[in-house]
């Protein structure tokens, strides 16, 4: 029988930064600089890469705070099996101090970007608000004894802060005030980005009901999640055709519909399985997250080419 190897330390260890989560965000942070760029503003491209600094290490320190605890709540259930446990092959141990290293470092650089950004940049009491409203976003998310992660609104939370305050931060950073053109950028894409977390969840729908995992999908339940799934992609599309309706220019809005059969086979896809069709996961989920990405880039490739 062939071996099987196990991913070294430093493969887990990337994997558990999720290096596409942080791309996302770094996709929609160059959405809200590129907002700025076509009102005319003159981009800094050293405060581009401070607010894109600060925006990474606070994703990190959020992600490593929630496996430190999710380690944690995991090695107290019956169930668990530390052999099975990717943290533990990262030789973690319990507690996983080296989660708990990650997020300090992480946390310790966020915290020096934010005194270096306020000190020499002097930003807008709108801007040191969204900063803070996104670390405590992070906080609320991964940290008891509130820790929405597995309450069923954490990934709402998640989608407000990549989706919409991290474009908003990217904006305040270059222009000082928000515009109108930033909400009817993001809001679609916060439609989008809970599309995608309702298929992720899907697939291990009956782990997290065993576990207790009180995800979005375990809330409102497998048949209303799927409906809900439907209606968001719809929704998003809805936003853009409102968007252009109320000011949006043409140029920009109409290259977001470009996606939208990728997100009727998205629906297509989730209309079989609930009609007893066996699914291909690994396919729902990679359209869902390049229908989200594919968006975002648009959007963003407008407004920077215009």
């Amino acid at each position: 029988m062939a071996e099987i190897h196990s991913p070294s330390p430093l493969v887990l260890f990337i994997r558990i930064s999720r290096p596409l989560f942080l791309l996302g965000a770094a996709l929609v942070y160059a959405l809200g600089v590129g907002v700025a760029d076509y009102l005319g503003v003159n981009i800094n491209w050293n405060i581009y890469l401070l607010g894109q600094a600060w925006v990474t290490s606070l994703q990190l320190g959020g992600i490593y705070l929630y496996e430190y605890y999710n380690a944690l709540s995991e090695a107290g259930r019956p169930h668990h099996n530390s052999a099975s446990d990717p943290n533990s092959k990262l030789g973690l141990g319990r507690p996983p101090v080296t989660m708990l290293f990650a997020a300090a470092a992480s946390l310790t650089a966020v915290a020096s970007l934010s005194v270096l950004m306020i000190r020499s940049l002097h930003p807008s009491p709108e801007t040191i608000l969204m900063m803070g409203l996104a670390a405590f976003g992070v906080v609320v998310y991964s940290v008891p004894p509130v820790r929405l992660a597995f309450s069923g609104y954490g990934e709402l939370i998640v989608a407000i802060l990549i989706a919409n305050l991290v474009p908003a931060f990217a904006f305040l950073l270059q222009v000082g005030e928000l515009h109108r053109l930033l909400a009817m950028s993001t809001f679609p894409l916060t439609f989008l980005l809970l599309a995608f977390f309702l298929v992720s969840e899907l697939d291990d729908y009956a782990t997290d009901v065993r576990r207790d995992r009180r995800t979005l999908m375990v809330r409102v339940g497998w048949q209303r999640g799927m409906y809900l799934h439907n209606g968001l992609i719809l929704g998003a599309y809805l936003l853009v055709g409102l968007a252009l309706t109320f000011g949006m220019p043409m140029f920009i809005g109409l290259p977001a519909f470009l996606p939208l059969p990728l997100g009727v086979l998205q629906i297509w896809q989730m209309r079989r399985i609930a009609d007893g069709s066996k699914p291909n996961w690994r396919s729902l989920r990679l359209s869902a997250a390049v229908l989200f990405g594919i968006t975002a880039y648009l959007l963003m490739f407008a407004y920077w080419t215009r």
